[in-house]
């Protein structure tokens, strides 16, 4: 086993790999640049090394930093994480060349899979099903044509070096194969520096469910079951769960059988995924192999119980595989949900700042139920513009999917972000949503669901009682401390106060009245006959968390003070809640709305960003639609 690794990578999955490092006994080191002198995974490991300034072209992906670190701490051994120079055979290569190991597969493994043409030729030979289409090269739009007409539309342009959705088309007849074509093959160039395009048929209405491998130096591979990444925006995966809804056993033992073939075909030597394209009558098709870990790679761990960044440093460090695969069994259900700094009500733009607040939920198992959090930051700590915008994974599992759904849901509420904008209100209306808690999913599941994209919903029917019974035990908590200051409860007697309130969520008003019952209280609604609440909670002013139940049931509000009240979010859905006395009420009815102030003389950029040229100078007039700066 190796004394040191070292970790060619930053954020959640450098830290994440010093865990099970630290666990196995084995030192780390960490690597970073100017923008994470100040880092989690700097913090964790047990030694750091400055590699440059915060491009990633001039820090995390030059093989020479990355090996000099090596020689200069003495380590054994690199785990490239994901991302960054993880596919890059060159740098298995450059190390093996250093006598350093490399944590992943071999450089062979990694050329055959990085390229989708050619590793579609080797699931071919190894009799893996593969989407029909036309493997070569493409060389001009009316080729591509000929060929879409002979797969038969609709079909999809994919870049052969391409990654990440980059260079990807679909076209339903002949002129947009053209377009299409046309497009792919530039921004496969640009993206890339390789502009070779080939075209496949489009699955309608398909799912994503990708087959995790391990497999070691002496030809012993096995499958660890399925994720499916249906859940996704612009080919982006947003939620990750296993198993699959869809599959069923026999489905699973195919798909597993043919993700080992292609894997032994390239002897593959570490842990990688298989990705299939699969129709919602099972059928399933090769998309792709990855060969690194992936970014969902805990929900596999928490059902099957397996550390598959151990098992790629024991296979690194050329053990054999001791998991058979009838040692494999899948235990209950796992939910992973990918949370970034990012505005979804303004189309998903990033956003970038100082963490002011940073509470994720705990990290524990108990009662069945287990919630994970995998993070790169803390409180206090800045999200830059210079990497992917991921704060953290956050990851639950219990014994069915449902459960784990719900589990999922009460985790976000409880994961508190201040200072940034983040896309926990996106994840947790997911999560309420009727058609993916029924597993009715597909690649194309956001943009049917948010054509207009993310808006916040207006609190409506029992959500909406239950956050105005909140929001009223909220302040009456306040207005009894208020009390005790001003000195109205004198030795513990009981003071009398209006019972009656009015409840705004937003500009709708509930009105409600207030009974104590010991610590709780119970909140009735006027006007609704039988409608009542009853609300407990040992919240106190200045919480950031409301945890409490209503009616018995537990529920999770943040809270954020505003002006006469607080904004409540629960369940995707953030509201501005007021209480008033009913004479109250009357008198904030008559203040005037104020306006925004007008901003159309002014510019405001629409993401964080790096200005790259201005294109006016100070006086000069200006028209709409011209040219002010490129960012």
């Amino acid at each position: 086993m190796f004394r040191k690794i070292l970790i060619a990578n930053r954020g959640e999955i450098a830290c994440r790999i010093i865990k099970t490092a630290r666990r196995l006994g084995i030192a780390t080191v960490a690597v970073y640049s100017d923008a994470d002198a100040d880092a989690l995974h700097v913090e964790m490991a047990d030694e750091a090394v400055h590699i440059g300034p915060p491009p990633a072209a001039q820090s995390y992906l030059l093989i020479d930093k990355i090996i000099d670190a090596c020689k200069r701490t003495g380590a054994e051994a690199v785990h490239p994480g994901y991302g960054f120079l993880s596919e890059r055979a060159a740098f298995a290569t450059a190390l093996a060349d250093a006598n350093i190991v490399f944590i992943g597969p071999n450089p062979r493994a990694i050329e055959a899979m990085g390229d989708k043409i050619e590793s579609k030729k080797f699931a071919s030979k190894a009799n893996v099903s593969v989407v029909p289409g036309y493997l070569g090269v493409i060389k001009d739009g009316e080729e591509a044509v000929r060929i879409a007409d002979e797969i038969g539309y609709p079909v999809m342009l994919k870049a052969s070096a391409g990654g990440g959705g980059k260079g990807m088309r679909v076209a339903y007849k002949a002129d947009e194969v053209v377009e299409g074509f046309t497009r792919a093959r530039s921004e496969a160039a640009s993206s890339f520096g390789d502009d070779r395009v080939f075209i496949e048929k489009f699955i309608v209405n398909p799912r994503h469910i990708e087959i995790q491998v391990l497999g070691d130096s002496y030809g012993n591979v096995i499958h660890l079951g399925e994720r499916e990444c249906s859940i996704q925006r612009r080919n982006q995966k947003v939620i990750e769960e296993a198993p699959s809804p869809l599959l069923d056993p026999a489905t699973r033992a195919a798909m597993g059988a043919q993700a080992v073939a292609l894997a032994k075909a390239v002897d593959y030597n570490s842990a990688g995924t298989v990705e299939f394209v699969a129709g919602q009558d099972k059928s399933f098709y090769f998309l792709e192999m990855n060969t690194r870990l992936q970014v969902e790679h805990p929900v596999t761990e928490l059902i099957t119980g397996i550390d598959l960044v151990e098992q790629m440093i024991r296979v690194a460090a050329g053990e054999p595989l001791q998991i058979k695969q009838e040692d494999v069994k899948i235990n209950g259900w796992a939910v992973e949900s990918r949370i970034y700094a990012e505005d979804p009500t303004r189309n998903f733009l990033p956003s970038i700042g100082r963490l002011v607040k940073y509470r994720p939920p705990e990290e524990k198992s108990a009662g069945g139920i287990t919630v994970r959090n995998d993070t790169g930051v803390t409180e206090g700590r800045e999200i830059s513009i210079h990497y992917d915008p991921m704060i953290a994974k956050l990851v639950t599992h219990a014994p069915d999917r449902l459960t784990a759904i719900q589990a999922q849901a009460d985790a976000l509420d409880r994961f508190v972000i201040d200072g940034i904008r983040h896309n926990i209100p996106f994840l947790s209306s997911l999560m309420m949503h009727p058609r993916w808690r029924e597993a009715r999913l597909s690649t194309g599941f956001i943009a049917e669901e948010y054509q207009g994209g993310f808006v916040q919903p207006e609190p409506a029917g029992e959500l909406a009682h239950v956050l105005a019974a909140v929001a009223t035990l909220i302040d009456h908590i306040g207005n009894q401390r208020k009390r005790r200051i001003s000195g109205q409860l004198r030795n513990g007697a009981p003071v009398q106060f209006a019972r009656n309130r009015v409840c705004l969520l937003g500009d709708k008003p509930f009105g409600v009245t207030l009974e104590t019952q010991g610590e709780a209280l119970l909140v009735r609604f006027e006007g609704e006959e039988g409608r009542a609440h009853r609300v407990t909670s040992n919240w106190r002013p200045g919480d950031l968390l409301f945890q409490g139940e209503v009616d018995g049931r537990p529920v999770y509000v943040q809270t954020k003070a505003i002006l006469n009240g607080f904004e409540l979010s629960h369940q995707g859905v953030s509201v501005a809640a007021r209480v008033y006395t009913i004479r109250e009420a009357e008198l904030a009815a008559l203040m005037p709305k104020k306006k925004d102030a007008g901003i159309s003389k002014h510019l405001l950029c629409p993401m964080p960003g790096l200005v790259k040229t201005i294109d006016v100078v100070e006086d000069q007039e200006v028209k709409a639609g011209e040219a002010l700066c490129m960012v």
